[in-house]
C-alpha cells in the first residue's frame, strides 16, 4: 500500500452539495452491541473497552462487560431515536451484523425512520486481522445478509473497527458497495482504486473520546468541540471552500442520561444552523460526490 499525503493538494474539486451549501454534516450513530466479543457468546475473549477497562481475567465470562454493552440497545437507543426525530435530523447507522440479528428490533427504529444502515463488519473488530480474504468474505456477506434482513435494504456503505485489511475495499466493489469510510485523513471525499468513493469518517468529533482519558469528560466538552468545528468549516465554507463534518455518536456512550445532553445539544445546534448546512445520510453524500466529480 501507498500512503497519499498529498490528496487534493488544496486544490479543492469545484463541489457544492445538494441546497446549494457548501458544508456537509454527517451524522453517525454505531449500533455494535451484541457484536462485541463476549466469551459468553462463545467468542474466545471478551471485549476490554467499556465504562472502564475490564479486569476479568482473559478468556473469563465478563457479563457485567456484557451489560454495559446491552444499555445501548435496552434503554440508549431509544433516546437517540427520539431525539433525531424530534429535530429531524437524518442519520446513518453503523450496524454490525450480529448486532443487527440479535437486536434486530432496535435497527428496524432508526430504518423506519428514513435513517440509513450502512454494515459495520460482522463482529465488532478490525478487519486487518483477518488471515484470509476468504474468511472476510463470509463475514461481510452475512453481515450484508443480516442487515438486509431486518431493514429491508442492503448496505451500500462500510465502515470497520481499526483498520481495513488488504482486500476489504475489493470485496466491497465486488459486492456491489457504493462507499468505504476506513478513511481519516480528509475534509472531502474521495475516490479510491477500488472504484468506491471513500466518504472519510472521524475519531475526534466522536463520543468514543468519553472512554478515553485524554477525551471528553462531560457533555458540554464534546458539544463545544463540535460547535467550534463547525465554526471553523462554516467559516472556510463561507470562502467557497467544499467541506465535510462526521460527528459519531454510540448508543451506549451518548445513550447514558450524563451524555445524552452532547447528543441532544449538538442535534439542537445542526438544527439551528440547518440554512447553511447540508444534513445528509453518508450514502447520499457519496452519491453527490459521484455526480458532482465523476471519476
Amino acid at each position: 500500500m501507498t500512503r497519499d499525503l498529498i490528496g487534493y493538494g488544496g486544490a479543492w474539486p469545484a463541489l457544492t452539495w445538494p441546497g446549494g451549501s457548501k458544508l456537509a454534516v454527517s451524522v453517525v450513530v454505531n449500533f455494535e452491541e451484541g457484536a462485541e466479543q463476549q466469551v459468553i457468546d462463545g467468542d474466545p475473549v471478551s471485549e476490554r473497552m467499556g465504562e472502564v477497562i475490564s479486569v476479568v481475567p482473559e478468556g473469563r465470562p465478563d457479563p457485567g462487560q456484557a451489560q454495559i454493552f446491552a444499555y445501548g440497545t435496552r434503554a440508549g437507543a431509544w433516546r437517540m431515536a427520539d431525539a433525531l426525530r424530534h429535530y429531524h435530523v437524518p442519520a446513518t447507522v453503523f450496524a454490525c451484523g450480529r448486532a443487527a440479528e440479535r437486536a434486530a428490533p432496535v435497527l428496524q427504529v432508526f430504518s423506519k425512520d428514513g435513517h440509513e444502515t450502512a454494515c459495520h463488519g460482522w463482529l465488532w473488530r478490525p478487519h486487518a486481522d483477518y488471515d484470509s480474504a476468504e474468511a472476510e468474505a463470509h463475514d461481510l456477506d452475512r453481515a450484508t445478509a443480516a442487515i438486509t434482513k431486518v431493514t429491508g435494504a442492503a448496505p451500500m456503505g462500510f465502515f470497520c473497527r481499526g483498520a481495513e485489511s488488504p482486500w476489504t475495499r475489493d470485496l466491497l466493489a465486488a459486492r456491489g458497495f457504493v462507499y468505504t469510510s476506513n478513511g481519516f485523513d480528509d475534509d472531502l471525499p474521495y475516490r479510491d482504486p477500488s472504484g468506491l468513493t471513500v466518504v472519510p469518517y472521524a475519531l475526534d468529533a466522536n463520543d468514543m473520546k468519553f472512554f478515553h482519558p485524554n477525551g471528553f469528560v462531560r457533555a458540554q466538552d464534546m458539544v463545544d468541540y463540535v460547535t467550534d468545528a463547525l465554526d471553523v468549516l462554516e467559516a472556510e465554507a463561507a470562502r467557497g471552500l467544499p467541506r465535510l463534518l462526521n460527528i459519531g455518536f454510540h448508543l451506549r456512550i451518548v445513550g447514558r442520561p450524563g451524555r445524552f445532553k452532547a447528543f441532544e445539544q449538538i442535534l439542537a445546534e445542526l438544527d439551528r444552523r440547518r440554512d447553511r448546512l447540508w444534513l445528509a445520510r453518508r450514502i447520499d453524500i457519496a452519491e453527490a460526490f459521484d455526480k458532482a466529480c465523476p471519476a
